[in-house]
């Protein structure tokens, strides 16, 4: 794992691994004043997207610190990308027009699939 690879995916990881917790165990009333959108979608829905931002965090880290099956990583790093290309249209479509912060995500996220693949 390069020492670029490591910060950026580290970094990703820990934002994947808090947001994705905060999905699945907090209600929608707490998780309205981070999250616009969080009414217009039904909350199982929410819990998987958790469940699928924390195993994207393990998928990011734990491959390449094992070297067990590298490609999970970017695996792992090309669906968090597509994540957060759905995050943008969902955030759009309802109005929302605060997606800086998503789309600095698909920009680190980027980065770190190509740091992945060695392109």
């Amino acid at each position: 794992m390069t020492i670029a690879y490591g910060i950026a995916a580290g970094l990703l990881a820990s934002f994947y691994l808090y947001a994705g917790v905060l999905k699945v165990v907090r209600s929608r009333d707490r998780l309205r004043p981070m999250m616009a959108w969080i009414d217009r979608v039904p909350m199982p829905a929410v819990r998987a997207l958790g469940v699928v931002e924390v195993l994207g965090a393990a998928g990011l880290v734990l491959p390449p610190l094992t070297g067990t099956a590298p490609a999970l990583a970017t695996a792992a790093a090309v669906g968090l990308l597509l994540l957060q290309f759905g995050a943008v249209v969902v955030h759009l479509t309802g109005g929302d027009r605060r997606i800086g912060l998503n789309i600095g995500l698909i920009v680190t996220t980027a980065l770190t699939v190509r740091l992945a693949t060695g392109l």
